[in-house]
């Protein structure tokens, strides 16, 4: 089955609360056709995300950098696995250019995992933020990272190049990684946030998590006492949806309430701000937080 609208096999049927979210399709292929146009690659795209098509006519994306062949094959995601091609060094051109043109004043900045390469593709990271931040200082830049393999060179790298906001999810609890995400590992997830924290006390610090792939609430309140410990700032919490037959089934659908519960806890425990909700994704209007 390919319609969100209909279960696909091995998942509970869709609840009420969620729903397709409608493409203006005028609007989404006026932006796509921008990103073809300078040879880039939105994450909203490669990774079908529920909200592209209200990111898009609101003139935001979170740009895919490094190629869009990943290094890993974590059960969650449709980008891609295999061998990436070579980084392209005008990359970070493009990407301003891509960012003037579009009006963008807070661009987030994601990529695959490149074990490939010695550096885990961490000079060009630093190079694409030097370069949108360079161009106009007023803009703001999240950069939402891969782990780095817990290199310390390599994410010093990355948060030393200038960000606004550096983001990592952590996606999951610890007991389901060896599944969802099995060349990851949590501790070097939650270390490399802590770091980025202590070398740039002033930076913000984010992170985020999906619901419904087994975890139970107090796995997740134990991996937000985590991330504070840590020194996170903001995290967000939203429901895993199917992206296609070769990725994990659901297994449950959060209900509203479980959110709601879920972002008090989150609070209460001072992060500075919790975003949870059904479609709520890593990036989804991450330049509002900057503004309050």
């Amino acid at each position: 089955m390919t319609s969100r609208s209909l279960p696909v096999r091995g998942e509970p049927g869709l609840p009420p609360w969620i729903r397709e979210k409608k493409l203006r399709l005028a609007d989404l292929h006026e932006m796509k056709s921008r990103m073809r146009r300078g040879s880039l690659s939105t994450v909203c795209e490669e990774a079908r995300c529920p909200n592209r098509t209200e990111c898009f006519e609101r003139r935001t994306a979170t740009f895919l950098i490094a190629g869009d062949v990943c290094t890993r094959a974590c059960g969650f995601c449709h980008i891609t696995s295999g061998r990436p091609a070579p980084l392209d060094p005008d990359e970070p051109g493009r990407l301003v250019k891509a960012a003037n043109e579009m009006g963008i004043r807070h661009i987030v900045v994601t990529s695959v995992d490149r074990d490939d390469l010695e550096d885990g593709g961490s000079a060009h990271w630093a190079s694409v933020v030097r370069a949108l931040k360079e161009d106009d200082g007023a803009r703001t830049v999240e950069a939402l990272t891969p782990d780095f393999q817990g290199l310390a060179a390599q994410i010093d790298r990355v948060s030393d190049s200038g960000p606004d906001v550096y983001n990592h999810n952590v996606e999951t609890v610890p007991r389901l990684y060896d599944t969802v995400r099995p060349k990851s590992v949590f501790r070097r997830s939650l270390d490399l946030l802590a770091r980025v924290k202590e070398r740039h006390p002033a930076m913000t610090t984010k992170s985020g998590l999906m619901l419904g792939l087994g975890e139970e609430d107090g796995e997740v309140v134990d991996v937000f006492r985590a991330l504070r410990a840590a020194g996170v700032d903001v995290v967000t919490v939203g429901q895993y949806l199917r992206p296609s037959a070769w990725n994990l089934p659901v297994v449950e659908y959060a209900t509203p309430e479980r959110f709601a519960s879920l972002e008090a806890r989150g609070m209460e425990m001072g992060f500075t701000a919790v975003f949870a909700g059904p479609f709520v994704r890593s990036s989804y209007r991450a330049e509002e937080f900057l503004r309050s």
